[in-house]
């Protein structure tokens, strides 16, 4: 009798085979990954609230939107910002409001216990700018409440000041006065369009009409309409606004009409082709509102394509209608390619060619908004959805090129001259800190965020630790790679040791790193030890241990990790939620950084991590997870990437396998010298 010869596979090769496979099967014909990119139900109220107000809702299934709705609330009748957060009054009070819309009556129960949320929550009156302002577009909320924005603050230049010091060298002041150019990116494409509607204060009849007055506690005749006082500096910003309504009032607001040309102009030079604005949801949707106050008809192409391009960002099923904030395909796809690459998948594999080529194809060779403080870059980055040539990032520009140098590529020349231009441009976007931001640079004046319109505190765009470490971790990829030297030559040793410098003083006293753009610690952490270890593995080794303690002590006790949205604003909650593919994969990754550092404790830790990954894998070799670990705005907005939780585990497992069989070997060179 012979015995059949079989291969015994290990539970990780399993995983990771089938990993592979299951993201393989999900790409595009094109090349590129891309799957949803969840926000919470706002924004999906507000493009019902825009079409309403266009009259385009009857060519849109938004008959569809309200299953999708009522899916949504909560037992306690509200709807969330976050998976798990106890129901935001801001988000409920949108919500409430597009279903009105939808036809749905005030005595549906679903909106009764809604509007009992509501109530609990102080009513209107207690919500934000942004949600005050969408009811007062259909006359639920009087403008009165609102802040002034004036259209002349589109007429103010960008100059470089310095003020000097008399008692030292260095300057009083040193920095660019203000204009709209200190707002980050994604401020400025939707306060702009903002400058018309406001000085407009229209207000819209739809189909159906409604009021929410039984929305507001204390009454709409009792309601005082005022923006609230912080007891605080701050309230030098409502002397200004009751100035600026004054000046409204007695039609003496300077320089009216001509930044209200100013801003048309900027909106219409800036819309992409395919309609789109800055790439997301709230520029498309504010510029779409500053044409329809503007008098510009429905079938106008420009109005038509920005419709287009709002119908682009929603998802139809068979019964259910949705809208995203932002599309990610270069994002996905390049996070994607490394998980693939790291995990064994050959470098030269076609799938793998055919999305560099994509990649390649999407680099940005236009000059964006960033060439206002940025006078000395050149064209090079990539952006983080199809369209948005006016708005690369550093961040999602250090992934593709961390992606593209892991493949080879039939024409290794042409790669390699893209990896140039985008390294080039990266190094003229370091900020005076140190670090890099997302967008712009030096982007940082702390005080625009205390004005009354930024209630969301999301008006700048500072340098970051997460950012910074991406373009580390970039830069020590490279030095490993075959990519000649001299391509990379622009992040000269000065730049990064400004650089390491900035992440040293960001450290917090535990160990960790906040994490701005993925939630949060956790997310901070494992990206700034997976630069150092790259970079300044010797020099730095004090603050990386320090870094991989704090991961190592907030482990939960299935192996996985997992962190709260609600860390932002509660300091208490860092490293600690229910584990997630994700931000196990996240904490994983960044203590296997260490390499031959890793301590024998790590390893315990490591190794229940890897379980809880394998664990939780399912049949398909998918995860799945209902927590939001993407972050918008901290403590206001966050996202859920539908596929942080297939390529993050990916890689963590590629890398557990790839250090094991390092440490085995080590091991055996040890048990051979003994």
């Amino acid at each position: 009798m012979q015995l059949e010869n079989r291969t015994v596979v290990s539970p990780l090769e399993r995983a990771i085979s089938a990993s592979q496979n299951y993201l393989l099967s999900i790409q595009k014909p094109e090349g590129y990954w891309w799957a949803e990119l969840e926000s919470n139900v706002t924004m999906t109220a507000e493009a019902i609230l825009l079409h309403k107000i266009w009259g385009t809702d009857q060519t849109r299934p938004l008959h569809k939107a309200e299953k999708y709705l009522r899916s949504q609330q909560r037992d306690h009748g509200g709807w969330e910002l976050y998976y798990g957060d106890g129901g935001d009054l801001n988000v409920t009070v949108e919500t409430y409001m597009a279903m009105r819309l939808l036809g749905i009556p005030a005595s549906d129960p679903a909106l009764l216990k809604a509007k009992a949320f509501i109530l609990s929550r102080g009513g209107v009156t207690q919500t934000r700018i942004f949600t005050k302002f969408h009811l007062a577009l259909i006359g639920c909320y009087d403008w009165r409440g609102l802040p002034s924005i004036p259209p002349w603050i589109m007429l103010l230049p960008s100059l470089k000041v310095e003020l000097p010091n008399p008692f030292g060298s260095e300057p009083f002041f040193s920095g660019h006065t203000f204009s709209i150019y200190e707002m980050s990116s994604w401020a400025r494409g939707s306060t702009v369009p903002l400058l018309i509607v406001f000085d407009r204060k229209p207000i819209f009849i739809t189909n159906p009409t409604i009021t929410l007055d039984e929305l507001y506690v204390e009454g709409v005749s009792q309601t005082k309409y005022e923006l609230p006082s912080n007891s605080d500096w701050s309230d030098v910003f409502l002397g200004l606004d009751k100035a600026f309504k004054i000046a409204e009032e007695w039609n003496l607001v300077p320089f009216r009409e001509e930044g209200l040309k100013a801003a048309e102009k900027w909106i219409l030079e800036r819309q992409e082709a395919t309609g789109d604005w800055g790439g997301i949801i709230p520029a498309m949707l504010n510029s779409m509102l500053a044409l329809r106050c503007l008098g510009y008809d429905p079938s106008d192409p420009i109005v038509e394509r920005g419709l287009k391009a709002i119908d682009n960002f929603a998802i139809e099923t068979d019964d259910t209608y949705r809208m995203q904030a932002c599309v990610s395909p270069v994002w996905d796809t390049a996070l994607v390619m490394r998980s693939l690459v790291e995990s064994g998948t050959a470098n030269d594999h076609p799938d793998l060619i055919k999305a560099g080529q994509w990649l390649l194809d999407q680099q940005i060779l236009d000059y964006g908004d960033w060439t206002v403080k940025n006078l000395d870059g050149k064209p090079g980055g990539w952006a983080f959805e199809f369209d948005n040539r006016f708005y690369p990032d550093v961040d999602d520009t250090a992934v593709v090129v961390m992606a593209l140098s892991a493949i080879a590529m039939p024409n290794e020349r042409s790669k390699a001259q893209a990896i140039k231009r985008a390294v080039d441009w990266i190094s003229t976007m370091q900020c005076k800190p140190g670090g890099w931001a997302a967008f712009d640079l030096d982007n940082d004046q702390e005080w625009i965020n205390s004005v009354p319109y930024g209630d969301l505190k999301a008006m700048i765009d500072p340098n970051t630790a997460d950012v910074t470490a991406r373009v580390l971790e970039m830069l020590g990829r490279l030095e490993t790679s075959s990519i000649d030297p001299t391509l990379i030559a622009a992040l000269n040793p000065q730049r990064i040791q400004r650089a390491l410098d900035y992440l040293e003083r960001e450290q917090e006293p535990d160990g960790s790193w906040f994490g701005r753009w993925g939630v949060n610690y956790i997310y901070g952490t494992s990206g700034v030890l997976s630069a150092l270890a790259l970079v300044a593995p010797t020099t730095h080794q004090h603050i990386i241990k320090r870094g991989m303690n704090w991961l190592v002590q907030c482990q939960n006790s299935d192996g996985g990790w997992g962190e709260t949205c609600a860390s932002y604003n509660n300091k208490s909650l860092k490293g600690k939620g229910e584990s997630t593919a994700s931000q196990t994969a996240w904490a994983v990754s960044g203590l296997l950084s260490a390499g031959d550092a890793i301590a024998d404790y790590a390893w315990d830790t490591i190794d229940r991590g890897i379980e809880f990954l394998i664990k939780t894998q399912r049949d398909d070799g998918s995860w799945n997870e209902e927590c939001f670990t993407g972050t918008g705005f901290p403590g206001h907005f966050y996202l859920r990437y539908h596929l942080y939780y297939q390529h993050f585990p990916l890689t963590a497992l590629g890398r557990y396998r790839s250090a094991s069989a390092a440490r085995h070997s080590r091991s055996l060179e040890t048990s051979d010298r003994g």
